[in-house]
């Protein structure tokens, strides 16, 4: 079994494809949703695409979607797109990848929705990801993991059920964080690997 990338941007790469909103449905695991960069006056007619892509059996998760507060997209149209990708989760049960920027406390706002909530390439302070567990959010992990030591400290303690690894749009590779994982967490690759897939399988069969 190979090493589970939880959100990439590489077609051919084992783990969870984040899909395009122009492409067309690959034979493999991915996710679709509206990045708040990519959010226009069409997003009506672009969510109901993503609407379609993400009721494929292939698609394990809605998003990447969330909230940004680097870009000039409305802060209340943001949230009203991210609650309907939350809801249309909620209807044909997957998870969420969520994108966010420097908006974690309106993040927050939004831990009641009724699917498995995953916060992809966190990079913030330990408080922060305290309140995210808290509020029952899985963090997922990046490049930054390898040398950033507050990261490091955060993934030594998180409950192992509640964590996910990924290379995102960095070029770099995933078992290269894994070995630094295991390292952190004294477990061997092989046993953090299998974990990663039962994690995986949980969010997909969750309640």
């Amino acid at each position: 079994m190979d090493f589970l990338d939880f959100h990439h941007h590489k077609p051919n790469q084992t783990g969870i494809y984040n899909l395009d909103l122009h492409e067309a449905v690959p034979n493999s695991m991915f996710s679709a949703g509206l990045h708040p960069a990519n959010i226009s006056e069409n997003w009506k007619s672009d969510f109901e695409r993503i609407k379609e892509k993400t009721s494929d059996k292939n698609c394990i998760a809605v998003g990447e979607c969330g909230l940004d507060g680097l870009i000039t997209a409305n802060e209340k149209l943001q949230a009203g797109i991210f609650q309907a990708h939350l809801s249309w989760a909620e209807e044909i049960r997957k998870p969420v990848i969520i994108h966010c920027v420097r908006r974690y406390s309106q993040i927050l706002h939004f831990k009641k929705a009724k699917v498995p909530l995953i916060i992809h390439g966190f990079h913030k302070k330990e408080t922060i990801a305290e309140e995210l567990l808290d509020a029952g959010f899985y963090l997922s992990f990046g490049r930054a993991a390898l040398e950033n030591i507050s990261l490091q400290k955060i993934i030594r303690t998180i409950p192992i059920r509640r964590l996910f690894l990924e290379t995102d749009n960095s070029d770099f590779s995933i078992e290269d964080l894994y070995e630094k994982v295991a390292e952190i967490r004294s477990v061997s690759a092989e046993n953090l690997k299998n974990q990663m897939w039962e994690n995986l399988n949980n969010i997909q069969h969750y309640g």
